[in-house]
């Protein structure tokens, strides 16, 4: 069995900030330091045996800083995915945390190299394997599983427990100094099912609209595209009051006609 990854993607503004802090590696696209976001909905598609990584990132630390520890959190995933990308294959959960390693440190080094005494970015992450999906995380961004009109988050809120006012502090993101504690980013297998479908999102979605809601618009019959437009609009009509960050990927599975052939291009390509 082979899988079709239909996805589709947004990052917005939203209605308050001047300034755009969130970021996305989707299939080799990311946005640039300095954005405003990109323009409308994008969609595409991939398969699995390519071995595609989907992430969202949300940055901190107010002025500039929190977009700039996205992009140097975006731009290493990049560089440590073109160059290790075969080991997602067998061992994909050694090139999660070798990539969560490697983007920490080029967001600590722009740090010191600038003189930041804070700064930090969320990051959450879907890797697909020939095998199984994998989920991984640091902070608050969240990756929700939905199947047969049932949503699941599968990310851990890396976030200090107890009532707070305002937004609860994060115990887990990329920028953190492992002098003080260890990065632990959250990783989770899944299996691939057909009719399965992850949301990768900052927290300019969850803090807009409740799992309920997004339940309701992911059990839509409907294509990648039309389902990140419904949630957008519902986001920014609620105020959205923070940068607006998804990815959408729907998995279809499918019978190789030429599973010789398949195999011939995955080993030409080094896949």
């Amino acid at each position: 069995m082979a899988y079709q990854i239909d996805y589709a993607y947004t990052c917005h503004t939203g209605k308050v900030r001047t300034n755009n802090e969130d970021n996305f590696w989707c299939c080799g696209v990311r946005l640039p330091v300095h954005n405003q976001g990109v323009d409308g909905i994008l969609a595409g598609h991939t398969q699995h045996w390519q071995l595609p990584v989907l992430a969202v990132f949300d940055g901190m630390g107010g002025e500039s800083c929190g977009e700039m520890a996205a992009s140097a959190a975006v731009e290493a995933l990049g560089g440590f995915y073109e160059e290790n990308k075969k080991s997602l294959k067998k061992e994909p959960v050694v090139f999660l945390t070798g990539a969560c390693a490697n983007m920490n440190e080029a967001v600590c080094r722009y740090s010191r190299e600038n003189r930041i005494s804070s700064m930090g970015t969320t990051m959450a992450l879907l890797s697909f394997s020939e095998k199984a999906i994998y989920a991984c995380n640091l902070g608050d961004s969240r990756i929700y599983r939905h199947f047969q009109g049932k949503l699941q988050q599968i990310s851990t809120d890396h976030v200090i427990s107890g009532k707070m006012l305002g937004k609860a502090p994060l115990t887990q993101y990329l920028g953190f100094q492992e002098e003080n504690m260890a990065l632990e980013p959250s990783i989770v297998e899944i299996g691939y099912q057909t009719g399965s479908s992850y949301l990768i999102c900052s927290d300019g979605v969850t803090d807009m609209l409740s799992d309920e809601e997004i339940q309701e618009i992911l059990s839509k019959t409907g294509t990648a595209e039309e389902k990140v437009e419904e949630l957008l609009e519902m986001a920014l009509s609620r105020g959205g009051r923070d940068n607006v960050t998804m990815i959408l990927a729907q998995i279809n599975g499918y019978e190789e006609k030429n599973p010789l052939k398949r195999w011939a291009e995955r080993h030409s390509t080094g896949r």
